[in-house]
């Protein structure tokens, strides 16, 4: 035998990755398949509309809590579901 049988067998490894990653690519992103959104649609532009109205501002945060939080009473915004209704439903009630 000759030193250059095993070379095919050398080359193959990174042939066959180089395959197999180039194979999983177009599987996976359809990149021969995709909807070319820049291509196929149109879009008309239109003026932008709005105003600049200064709404308020912040100029630090020295508060160290949100106004309106409900850290302390977290349960005021959660209401138990009657057991009436519970009942009526066939499973769990949702929340």
């Amino acid at each position: 035998m000759s030193d250059d049988s095993g070379l095919w067998l050398l080359l193959s490894g990174p042939a066959g990755a180089t395959a197999l990653y180039w194979a999983l690519y177009r599987f996976y992103r359809n990149t021969d398949k995709s909807h070319a959104f820049e291509r196929e649609t149109s879009i008309d532009a239109k003026p932008v509309t709005g105003n600049d109205a200064k709404v308020g501002t912040i100029t630090g945060t020295q508060a160290t809590r949100i106004q309106g939080d409900n850290v302390g009473a977290y349960r005021a915004r959660v209401r138990r579901v009657p057991s009436e209704a519970r009942n009526a439903d066939d499973g769990p009630p949702e929340g």
